[in-house]
């Protein structure tokens, strides 16, 4: 895509503006390395076009490629310039939640996604012993209700099957009643008192989940236009 333009907006977004190239560099600056981590984060992308993408990064200098040791495949990682587009990502971010949340549609709350940055939110550092198992329901779903997190050895993973042990804490709600509290829509304290959020568990966790499970990067942006006000003579 070439604008032939010596405008730098017109520069970066022959660089920026093919379909899916911004949401997979925000995988990729969020700690995304891997081909399939990364697809998890997208969804409905195709492997075929993903691998497109990242080979397009990889020309224009905002990825680096390095395969895997001992395995088959690579891992990806973002270059100093990639980097660099962080606050910009976040700045497109709060634009989107002041001047595009009238698009969110039902859909959109994608119990796969969430349980992807639930699962980036985790701070096992913030959890005592060896192991934490939670769960979560959730009840506007037909299929696949239940979802676990497994915290361990500095990290934690998504599973879909019991795992069989004692769980740590519970979670009963519907995934928009989750999504809105992590993303600091809502608190957790709202959500339980209004009877959409149920936590049970450990109270030692269940007190303060926000010390272990961290919010969104933009829990605390601001959702409306802030207009300032001057009067004159």
């Amino acid at each position: 895509m070439q604008y032939n333009q010596f405008c730098p907006i017109a520069k970066a977004t022959e660089i920026l503006g093919e379909r899916w190239t911004i949401l997979i560099l925000r995988e990729l600056l969020l700690g995304g390395r891997r081909f399939n981590t990364l697809q998890r984060g997208l969804g409905d992308i195709s492997p075929a076009l993903l691998t497109k993408r990242l080979k397009s990064l990889e020309d224009q200098g905002m990825v680096i490629r390095r395969r895997i040791s001992g395995q088959k495949g690579y891992e990806y990682f973002p270059t100093e310039a990639c980097e660099a587009l962080l606050p910009v990502l976040v700045s497109l971010g709060e634009w989107g939640l002041v001047w595009a949340r009238h698009t969110i549609l039902d859909p959109d709350f994608d119990v796969e996604f969430l349980m992807l940055y639930l699962e980036r939110s985790v701070d096992p550092s913030k959890l005592k012993g060896n192991e934490t198992i939670l769960k979560f329901r959730f009840s506007d779903l037909a299929e696949q209700r239940d979802w676990w997190l497994i915290v361990k050895d500095g990290g934690a993973e998504v599973c879909l099957k019991d795992p069989g042990k004692e769980i740590d804490v519970y979670f009963n709600c519907s995934v928009r009643t989750l999504s809105d509290v992590w993303m600091g829509d809502r608190t957790y304290r709202e959500a339980i008192q209004s009877g959409d959020l149920g936590v049970q568990g450990d109270r030692t966790l269940t007190r303060n989940i926000t010390s272990w499970l961290r919010p969104s990067v933009f829990a605390d942006s601001p959702r409306t236009l802030s207009i300032a006000v001057t009067g004159g003579q």
